[in-house]
């Protein structure tokens, strides 16, 4: 996608700007536990009120499915959003009807009001025309900054967009100006790093990397299935085997498209998926029928680094191993500080996301260190699947 509209191209001051943020947020005791997201799109919200914008913020927590819930309010999302911006934000308990037009009637030039669950109505996810109509006449313009719920064609994300002038917010825009110079238009060569447990989840993300890269690295238990494709024997290692002939497809599409599919060449086993378990590493060829593949081993480590150093542009979706039991946590670690390193130097666009993705670099202690790491998750995965998300479309020029 490219020709996106953002906020250099409307005037703010006076007007009231309905905003889509993401501030689906862990409760903990009555307080938000997590403030990565209500972080991300602060600069958004600081912008507008800086601009004279009166600013009304929309967002779901949880999923009430279309009733009012009091433990999935946003109220105490209100605090922590004020928290982190540092200035007053009031609180409608609905978001459409007398309690949202009472508050919104209040704002002034700068002032900030977040309205109740978008999702306490049926509506919402129903991309409902009346009640698009009924949140829309709230406000004068629409900004979505919500990157994360966009492949979802609700109210607050592409309804909206049907009654007001929409344009992205800062955190949009940073998420698909970082997409689009990692898969659209990369600069060459151009890898992607894709792990995880199961292929069958990421059938449309394997295909559609292999028209886009010069090399895919394979990595996680997905792997094994590949391997298993190659003839290899994995042990007890998990594996979905009913998927071999689409493995073999893929790798014959990636083969056609110019694009070298590296997969382990050794690796680290164990009996069992366990902390301080006895391990060891052995050649892909000389896999013990009793053991299973929980990482991968020194030498593929080596060679997906020398790769990266060879590479201008990665996309990483996913961990190289079940990172989350030590030890084998080592390959992502030592690979995602490479990735970082690389990224330093300014050798390498480095672009994350979706799934156990973020946690994984954080584990890493790399987060900061990558060019840009997405917090969404369905909607990160369904970008690098090459689908058209809704929020993102109704965007476009």
């Amino acid at each position: 996608m490219s020709g996106f509209r953002t906020l250099d191209d409307v005037a703010v001051a006076g007007l009231r700007v309905l905003v889509r943020v993401d501030l689906n947020v862990p409760i903990q005791d009555g307080e938000a536990a997590d403030l990565i997201r209500i972080e991300r799109v602060a600069p958004t919200i600081l912008e507008l009120s800086d601009k004279g914008a009166r600013v009304i913020l929309l967002a779901h927590l949880g999923r009430p499915k279309g009733e009012r819930n009091p433990e999935m309010s946003l109220k105490p999302v209100a605090r922590a959003v004020q928290k982190v911006v540092g200035r007053p934000v009031a609180f409608a308990s609905d978001c459409v009807g007398d309690a949202a037009e009472k508050e919104a009637a209040k704002l002034g030039n700068g002032d900030i009001l977040l309205l109740e669950n978008t999702r306490f109505h049926a509506g919402e996810e129903k991309n409902d025309p009346k009640l698009a109509k009924e949140m829309a006449a709230l406000g004068d313009l629409f900004v979505n900054d919500a990157f994360s719920c966009s492949h979802r064609a609700h109210v607050s994300t592409e309804g909206l967009s049907k009654h007001l002038e929409a344009v992205a917010g800062r955190c949009m825009q940073a998420e698909l100006e970082a997409l689009e110079r990692a898969l659209s238009n990369p600069e060459r060569p151009a890898a992607a790093l894709v792990g995880g447990a199961k292929v069958s989840t990421k059938l449309d993300v394997l295909d559609n990397l292999t028209g886009k890269v010069d090399m895919l690295i394979i990595g996680g238990a997905m792997a094994n299935t590949f391997l298993l494709a190659m003839g290899k024997q994995i042990g007890k290692s998990l594996a979905e085997p009913d998927l071999v002939a689409t493995a073999q497809r893929i790798m014959t599409t990636a083969k056609s498209n110019g694009c070298e599919i590296v997969l382990p060449v050794d690796a680290v086993v164990a009996s069992a998926l366990e902390a301080d378990v006895e391990t060891e590493t052995v050649d892909i060829d000389s896999m013990p029928e009793d053991r299973m593949i929980l990482d991968v081993g020194r030498r593929s480590i080596a060679e997906v680094i020398a790769r990266l150093g060879e590479c201008r542009t990665l996309m990483w979706n996913g961990p190289m191993g079940a990172f989350e039991v030590p030890p084998f946590d080592k390959a992502t670690v030592e690979i995602a500080r490479a990735a970082a390193e690389l990224t330093k130097k300014g050798t390498l666009l480095s672009v994350a996301g979706g799934g156990d993705t973020g946690r994984a670099l954080n584990h890493a202690g790399v987060t900061d260190g990558f060019s840009y790491v997405s917090t969404a998750g369905g909607a990160f995965l369904e970008w690098i699947e090459g689908k058209t998300l809704p929020g993102v479309a109704a965007l476009q020029d």
